[in-house]
């Protein structure tokens, strides 16, 4: 209610409302709207015998009493004339379109009777046009479901170990979810309801049930209000901690990005966006400044990004540099940087200076990295994976020493994690390439925590198939045994036996891996690609990355179709990377 009382600009002390049912949930909505300052006075209360009314004798008990109203009001038709407000807690068809046509200007209904509810948005909105309905049912917009409620509240009330669940606790849940409801709705929610946007209005006043960021916004409310009361024997000494706590139920993808965004928001870094103007780009921007996770820079017209803030609602309070390539002091310089780096590849200065300023604004944002003026840079959302690459290459350069860069995602299960690579650049790799990609995953590992354990992948285990592609793995390890001899590492092995304890332990006992692997490295692009997608679609994985290894400076690069979230964890991983770079 407090929401659709925020669309239709009226207050909660001058609303009239009806309440049309008089049992236990009526009841408590009818309390629950009082303590959110409606007037008694201005609430009435019906049931199957009408309006209870100061002075009736049928039908009454001490709980309807509390509500009997002194009102010449006598049936639910009299009632909802000029009503700002129907609650309905009551049956099938009790509200009818006279009743409707009848209310105040932009009128509130919740018709909660189930299966079927008092009346249905095309039966009310076939009166008026300016009414704002919710039922009980999920196949309506704003559909009122206790999944959204209760479990938080219960959850919240157990971990301060309450003594009783008060109005203020029952307060603290309407309002945590009429903020959720006003912030953007993730795309994995969207996708849930067939890819429907939804975004704060009169079909969207209510988060849906799909989204998990519910527990962490209520359960959280439940135990502050608690405490606040004083009806919490256990109160949460760290709120920020327990916040994460309740993360970590959702999840080992929960938990392991909010261990890697931690690490991130202990020192920020400037982070560069080449697509400023990205609708994602700038939401996702937004959550970076409030969680102070990285300090972004974004790359664009500063007309349009300007427009299209104000467009989403969004403020950065000039928080945000904006970089305009046709207009920046440093352009010039860039591009004579540029024509220094690719003169002798056929570039022109003059061709440097309409890439820089008109043609690409990755190379842009890259020259930012490269010439420190940011520290590390997040591209792909509207290009395709070599788009983002190809200008990293020519501009930052992979690292000394090694052949080439590679990709590696973070598939997290329910139980545990893996480290896959290299699933995204490397398409023929030599044993020397495979040996680099080996040690650069086992250095991403160390950067999240991760103590790496490695398996080189083939069909082979342990020279059980004399073959090319099988000796080029088993070559590989020898090189990666000779370079970083610390590292606990064995191959060529098959898959399953690089995943299942009990295989290594049973049948090959002799070799380093004792416990199953948590970095997979695959001997081509083919398997590596194939199985990382395969293991998020089919096997409940959630995959996270593309995460770039090998760059001089920290590059990294999103998927077209990574909604905010993503973005926010990709923002994460590229600090985490520019804090050790």
């Amino acid at each position: 209610m407090i929401n659709a009382l925020q669309l239709i600009d009226k207050k909660v002390e001058q609303i009239r409302i009806v309440v049309n049912g008089a049992g236990a949930a009526a009841i408590a909505c009818a309390n629950l709207a009082i303590s959110l300052g409606v007037k008694r006075e201005n609430l009435i209360m019906c049931d199957t015998k009408g309006v209870i009314y100061r002075g009736r004798g049928e039908g009454m008990n001490k709980y309807k009493e509390r509500f009997a109203a002194d009102t010449p009001l006598r049936t639910l038709e009299e009632a909802t004339i000029g009503a700002d407000v129907l609650f309905g807690l009551s049956s099938k068809g009790a509200f009818t379109p006279e009743m409707v046509r009848k209310m105040a200007a932009n009128p509130i209904i919740f018709a909660m009777a189930n299966p079927d509810p008092e009346i249905t948005p095309e039966e009310a909105r076939a009166v008026r046009g300016d009414i704002l309905i919710a039922t009980g049912r999920s196949d309506y917009p704003n559909q009122v479901n206790n999944v959204l409620g209760f479990p938080f509240i219960f959850r919240g009330a157990l971990d301060v170990r309450a003594t009783t669940i008060n109005e203020e606790m029952k307060k603290a849940a309407v309002f945590a979810l009429a903020e959720l409801a006003r912030e953007e709705c993730p795309e994995s929610v969207c996708r849930a309801y067939g890819n429907v946007k939804f975004s704060f209005g009169r079909d969207y006043i209510i988060p849906k049930p799909f989204d998990s960021r519910a527990l962490l916004r209520v359960a959280p409310a439940i135990a502050k209000a608690a405490m606040d009361s004083g009806v919490a024997r256990q109160p949460i000494a760290d709120m920020a901690k327990y916040i994460e706590h309740l993360e970590s139920l959702q999840g080992k993808a929960k938990e392991t990005m909010r261990l890697i965004i931690n690490k991130a928001k202990s020192d920020p870094k400037r982070i560069v966006f080449p697509e400023g103007d990205n609708e994602k780009i700038l939401r996702a921007a937004q959550v970076l400044i409030e969680e102070g996770i990285a300090k972004p820079i974004l790359i664009g017209s500063r007309d349009k990004i300007n427009a299209k803030m104000e467009e989403l609602g969004l403020d950065f309070n000039d928080g945000v540099p904006i970089i305009d390539p046709s207009n920046f002091d440093k352009s010039d310089e860039y591009a004579q940087e540029l024509f220094n780096l690719r003169q002798r590849k056929g570039l022109t200065l003059s061709e440097a200076r309409r890439i820089l300023t008109r043609k690409s604004r990755t190379h842009f944002g890259c020259m930012m990295v490269r010439q420190g003026d940011a520290d590390t840079l997040l591209a792909g959302i509207d290009t395709h994976y070599p788009e983002t690459i190809r200008p990293a290459l020519e501009v930052i350069g992979k690292q000394a020493g090694l052949s080439s860069v590679h990709g590696l995602y973070m598939m997290v299960f329910k139980k545990g994690l893996f480290l896959l690579a290299d699933t995204t650049v490397s398409i023929e790799p030599t044993a020397e390439e495979l040996a680099e990609t080996a040690i650069l995953a086992a250095e991403k590992a160390r950067m999240f925590d991760i103590e790496p354990t490695i398996a080189m992948l083939s069909f082979s285990n342990f020279g059980s198939v004399q073959h090319p592609q099988t000796l080029k793995v088993r070559k590989a390890v020898e090189i990666i045994k000779e370079k970083a001899p610390g590292l606990i590492i064995d191959g060529e092995m098959q898959s399953d036996t690089a995943v299942v304890t009990e295989i290594l332990q049973k049948s090959f006992p002799f070799a380093s891996l004792k416990e199953a692997a948590n970095i997979l490295i695959f001997p081509d692009l083919n398997s590596g690609n194939i199985c990382y997608k395969l293991l998020h679609h089919l096997g409940g994985a959630e995959a996270i990355g593309p995460i770039l290894m090998g760059m001089k400076k920290p590059v990294h690069v999103l998927q077209r179709g990574d909604d905010v979230d993503d973005i926010v964890n990709m923002a994460a991983i590229a600090v985490v990377d520019a804090q050790i770079s």
